[in-house]
């Protein structure tokens, strides 16, 4: 792998937070690479604590980056510190698991060179048990309310976003359903685009009912306080 320090950075930086993706991350890295062919970017892999082999069939690209946990901390963490690492210009999201498309990237960034700070996956046409798509679409109605975002599906993990955006991005447990809310109560413009779904070939979601619901009713109570009490400044004068 090219020395991140030496190398100029990038146009854009993909991170995907791996956990248990074994049967998945050498396919996950050869579509990213087909769909970015001729751009400049890097790969920021960060693997949260597998138990599995997904480290080890990782794909060693000069432009790929593993940063592993030692430990299972969550999605939101995994995703938080590929974010802070990333060298992009532009830094874009998506899952581990094969059901985000990564085609959809380049029609995310057309968004942010046509003006957007943040440009979010809407998986208008999900290819989901009929479970899981009624906790997602109850989750979003109950989120768009509270918090205004302006998005359908918070829970899609495919997004690209300028990276002056990462610094509205608070470390909690929960960060990943709030991207959109936070970037937006920073004052950044926030879009949408339909994108393609894909149905899981291998492994399980690692993320139920519990985590769904009730974890993610308690994370909007603090993110709705986080917005209130959202202050901003402009510097007259500075000597």
């Amino acid at each position: 792998m090219a020395d991140p320090a030496t190398t100029p950075p990038p146009r854009l930086s993909v991170v995907v937070p791996l956990y248990n993706e074994e049967d998945s991350v050498a396919l996950l890295v050869n579509e990213i690479a087909a769909a970015l062919a001729g751009w400049n970017f890097e790969l920021v892999l960060v693997d949260d604590g597998s138990s599995d082999a997904t480290v080890a069939r990782i794909p060693r690209e000069p432009w790929v980056r593993v940063l592993a946990f030692e430990k299972n901390t969550g999605q939101s963490a995994a995703m938080h510190a590929g974010i802070m690492v990333a060298r992009g210009e532009l830094i874009g999201l998506l899952d581990g698991d094969l059901q985000n498309d990564p085609a959809d990237l380049p029609r995310l960034v057309a968004l942010i060179d046509q003006g957007a700070d943040l440009a979010c996956g809407w998986r208008a046409q999900r290819q989901d048990t009929w479970s899981k798509r009624w906790q997602s679409r109850i989750a979003n109605r109950v989120r768009q309310h509270f918090t205004r975002d302006g998005v359908h599906d918070t829970g899609c993990s495919l997004k690209v976003m300028r990276r002056a955006c990462r610094e509205a991005l608070l470390p909690f447990n929960g960060m990943h359903r709030f991207i959109p809310a936070l970037v937006s109560a920073a004052g950044f413009t926030v879009v949408e685009l339909p994108v393609n779904h894909r149905a899981r070939l291998h492994g399980v979601s690692k993320y139920g009912l519990a985590n769904r619901a009730f974890r993610a009713t308690h994370d909007l109570i603090g993110v709705m306080w986080l917005r209130s009490r959202r202050f901003s400044y402009t510097v007259k004068k500075s000597d």
